[in-house]
């Protein structure tokens, strides 16, 4: 009995204790749920919809991405403001923050006399003791390095290292400058020593910075002194120009120009600014100068410093000339001295003048015919040119004559010296005027050889320059020489050969490296005389042969225009199997034997001497019938 009363009391306090587990754990799921969604109600209501909530029995768990710390704060304020902060747990992340922007690198390098400063922005992966290394090598003894640089802690931009290695290289050509560099940009701004100078620079400098590197460049140079100060202004057979024109500044050029304009020149002129002007009235007197002649119709006018020639086209009438000439007279300023000068027509039936022709070569031979005054002047004429253009190279062929003007020695070695500022070209020397014409690779040739004329020939002198400047003479712009120029083809092929495919003119795939290579060095190079022939081995007929290195020759030609090289001056020949370089009984000296090869065409020095000294001989001859026939 008593048992049984036991049982059922432990079964009582069973009942009882799972119904208080039951009850427990229906109100712990109640209050769960009911703070999970007041704190999502929170939530919501403050607009904080990204954020989770969850319970675990009486603590509250948020989730979700925050798009930042402060979102993520606000969101734990939130919950706290349901629930005891102490029952939220935070498992929310936070977004990752924008990526801030790279800043702009950039670098200022200063250099003068008293040394270098170094002034900006770097990343840090630039190896600043290395930089300030080079940059210590390139100052002299005494000048300091002042390192102003910061750094941060970027990526490298794109560009950055090639534009710094190449401001650096830039650096040690100028002693007075300033490079700024920035991610594949440099700008240069510096003083060269001269105007010559300043355009090999810019030459080089460009040449140098290649399409890696975009290049901003303002060189300048001190302004050149001129002396004497010379302008030399003509109108002939209605076509106006300049063989001289000198400027003290730019205001004072433009007036010039201004009026030569409205004297009829066309096109562009150039007219160079210099130090040593004789009078600030210079740009009124020339335009005084130029408004005569046009007025007169032709002829010309030279200014020597302060000293001013004016000769009049032949057939000028008296009384326009001396009214014009009287004009400029009494409109000039003070400081000028004019000479006028009307030429006199020559006599009905007479003959032709004398005259001394010196001609130079472009491979530097001096030819030299016509008359000379005497012996003694003949060996003088012949002994300058040796001194000037070297002992091997010049020809003396003129003969003495009797009868010529008082200053024809003078003028012969005045046109003499004029012809060595020139690359190549001519001087004829006749009683009335010398005439100076060829080419020339420095831009100041045709002001230079004017000053000189009006300085030997004096006041009232004429004379007649026809210059031309060639870029490719320039030696300034360190454009490669032709024969460099074939060497540097040999040197750019090398081991390598310009391939077609077999029995045809049509390139392989290797060729295309080798022809953009070459057409590099020829956009240089310009208008060299250039073959380009073509070779074949000895298999197959030997038309054939020829034709198919013709047609390869020519490919290549056509290959190299199509990369934009002027091709004007070259010509494409095939010689076919005439020309071995090797054994066509081998499979290795067939294929030495098919080859592309680039030669200059040179002149030949014996025919062309042979040919000057025919045609001058036969000038002299003539001369010598004419002085006869005048004579009987």
């Amino acid at each position: 009995m008593r048992l049984s009363k036991l049982i059922i009391s432990l079964l009582a306090f069973g009942l009882a204790a799972l119904l208080c587990l039951v009850v427990a754990y229906f109100s712990v799921r109640i209050i769960e749920d009911s703070s999970a969604a007041e704190v999502r109600k929170e939530l919501d209501l403050a607009g904080l919809n990204w954020a989770e909530a969850d319970s675990d029995g009486l603590q509250i768990f948020l989730a979700g991405t925050a798009p930042n710390e402060a979102a993520r704060f606000d969101a734990l304020s939130a919950a706290g403001r349901v629930v005891d902060a102490a029952r939220v747990l935070d498992q929310m992340d936070v977004a990752d923050t924008v990526k801030l922007a790279s800043p702009r690198f950039s670098v200022e390098i200063l250099r003068n006399d008293a040394g270098i400063s170094l002034i900006g922005l770097v990343p840090a992966s630039t190896d600043r003791e290395a930089l300030l290394e080079r940059v210590r090598d390139v100052v002299e003894p005494g000048e300091k390095v002042s390192d102003l640089l910061e750094v941060a802690h970027f990526d490298t931009p794109d560009g950055w290292d090639d534009a710094l290695r190449f401001g650096l290289r830039a650096l040690e050509d100028l002693p007075r400058s300033k490079v700024s560099v920035g991610a594949g940009v440099v700008k240069i701004t510096a003083m060269t020593d001269s105007e010559a100078m300043r355009r090999k620079m810019e030459s080089d400098l460009a040449r140098r910075a290649g399409d890696e590197v975009k290049l901003t460049l303002d060189l300048s140079a001190p302004r050149p002194v001129i002396s004497p100060f010379t302008l030399r202004f003509l109108i002939e057979d209605g076509v106006a120009r300049f063989d001289a024109c000198s400027a003290g500044t730019e205001e004072g050029r433009d007036r010039i120009l201004a009026a030569a304009n409205a004297a009829g020149m066309e096109g562009k002129a150039t007219c160079r600014i210099g130090l040593g002007i004789p009078s600030k009235t210079w740009p009124q007197a020339a335009e005084m100068a130029i408004g005569a002649l046009a007025e007169i119709g032709g002829g010309n006018v030279t200014f020597s410093d302060a000293d001013i020639s004016l000769l009049a086209r032949e057939g000028t009438e008296q009384a326009v000339f001396d009214r014009v000439v009287g004009e400029l007279e009494n409109a000039l300023p003070p400081v000028f001295a004019l000479t006028a000068v009307l030429p006199v027509p020559p006599e009905q039936g007479e003959q032709g003048p004398p005259e001394f022709v010196a001609t130079l070569s472009p491979e530097g031979a001096v030819q030299m015919s016509g008359r000379v005054a005497g012996e003694l002047e003949r060996q003088t004429a012949e002994s300058y040119a040796k001194a000037r253009f070297g002992s091997g190279s010049v020809r003396m062929s003129a003969r003495v004559a009797e009868g010529l003007p008082d200053t024809w020695s003078v003028r012969v070695l005045a046109g003499l010296e004029a012809l060595a500022q020139l690359s190549n070209g001519a001087v004829t020397v006749r009683p009335d005027t010398v005439e100076i014409t060829g080419d020339t690779g420095r831009q100041e040739a045709s002001d230079t050889i004017a000053q000189l004329m009006a300085e030997k020939l004096g006041e009232g002198a004429d004379f007649d320059l026809d210059i031309t400047y060639l870029k490719k003479l320039d030696l300034s712009l360190g454009l490669p020489s032709p024969e460099e120029c074939e060497a540097g083809i040999v040197e750019i092929i090398g081991d390598r050969k310009i391939s077609f495919e077999p029995g045809a003119s049509t390139f392989d795939s290797s060729a295309k490296d080798i022809l953009d290579d070459i057409a590099e060095l020829l956009r240089k190079c310009e208008d060299i005389p250039l073959e380009i022939s073509g070779h074949t081995d000895s298999q197959g007929r030997e038309s054939m042969n020829q034709q198919l290195s013709q047609e390869r020759a020519q490919a290549v030609l056509d290959a190299l225009r199509d990369r934009r090289v002027l091709t004007a001056s070259y010509r494409a020949v095939g010689y076919g199997e005439e020309r071995p370089v090797a054994d066509n009984g081998s499979a290795s000296g067939r294929e030495a034997n098919r080859r592309i090869e680039f030669r200059l065409i040179r002149p030949d020095p014996s025919e062309a001497a042979e040919g000057e000294g025919n045609e001058a001989d036969a000038a002299a001859e003539q001369n010598e019938e004419t002085q006869g026939d005048e004579q009987n």
